[in-house]
Formats: C-alpha cells, sequence, structure tokens
C-alpha cells in the first residue's frame, strides 16, 4: 500500500521527468531512496547522452552506486514515473533494489505486469516488492502530452 512519502518521491520523479520532456526525451523520471533520502536521481537521457541505456532509472541507479561507491543497493525503492523496461528491470534486480514505486503502466515495453511480469517470475535469486499506479495519472498524462506535441 502506498503511503504518504511515497507520494511525496514520486512526485520528485514527476518533477524529473518534466525536465526530461522540456530537453526533448521521453518524460520518465526516477529517484532512488534509502532510509527516507535521496541517493540517486535522474530522468531520461539516452538522445542527449547519445546512450542508448540512459533511461531514468539507470541514470538514478548509476548515480547512486557511485555515491555510496558499491554496485549493490539492497535496502532500497525505486520511485519511477513509467513501469520499466527489460533492461530496467533487469539493473534493479543486480543491484538489488528492494522496492519499485511506479507509476503509469507502459502497455508496450513495460516488463513488471503489462508483459511479461518479470517481477513475478520465479528464476531471479532476488525479488523485488512491486506497488504500481502511484500517481499514475499525473505520469501517463505527462507521456501522452509529450507525443501529442510531437505529433
Amino acid at each position: 500500500m502506498a503511503t504518504p512519502k511515497d507520494y511525496a518521491f514520486m512526485r520528485r520523479a514527476l518533477e524529473l521527468a518534466e525536465l526530461a520532456a522540456e530537453r526533448g526525451e521521453v518524460p520518465v523520471g526516477a529517484v532512488l531512496v534509502r532510509d527516507g533520502k535521496i541517493i540517486g536521481e535522474g530522468s531520461n537521457r539516452p538522445i542527449g547522452n547519445c546512450d542508448p541505456s540512459a533511461h531514468a532509472e539507470i541514470v538514478a541507479l548509476r548515480r547512486a552506486a557511485e555515491a555510496e561507491q558499491n554496485y549493490r543497493l539492497p535496502n532500497t525503492t525505486l520511485y519511477v514515473t513509467i513501469e520499466p523496461c527489460t533492461m530496467c528491470f533487469g539493473t534493479l534486480m543486480h543491484a538489488r533494489v528492494s522496492r519499485l514505486v511506479f507509476g503509469a503502466k507502459e502497455p508496450r515495453a513495460g516488463v513488471v505486469e503489462s508483459q511479461m511480469k518479470l517481477a513475478e517470475a520465479g528464476f531471479f535469486n532476488h525479488k523485488i516488492s512491486v506497488e504500481s499506479g502511484v500517481m499514475a495519472e499525473e505520469a501517463g498524462r505527462l507521456v501522452r502530452e509529450f507525443f501529442h506535441d510531437r505529433r
């Protein structure tokens, strides 16, 4: 069940998504939190960074791992505005993120609930707790408006 803190951190992720949109990137924002403090955050940057892996989740995890000087990020929660793709979910698993909170579903490429339901897969040696739909309307609206304006 989502908590008031979940909404507060998701609001920050939405701010980061808006910054991505201003740069012409798909509006996705992510915030990694441990013990109530942000340890990494990011927004989509694949175009600007010329890096196909620079999704918001990956950027947030990289920043946190560098700050923590550890590629493992246990006891953390990742807040992301849109349901993660395969690459991002795999990275969450490798980093040992404990909990994922996301806003809007991504019906085509989301792999947590929309497609492959990877969070429920039994073949991983790590389990991530998932909370979906937190501020989904706001997150979905950002993406819809972004693509509407581009057409």
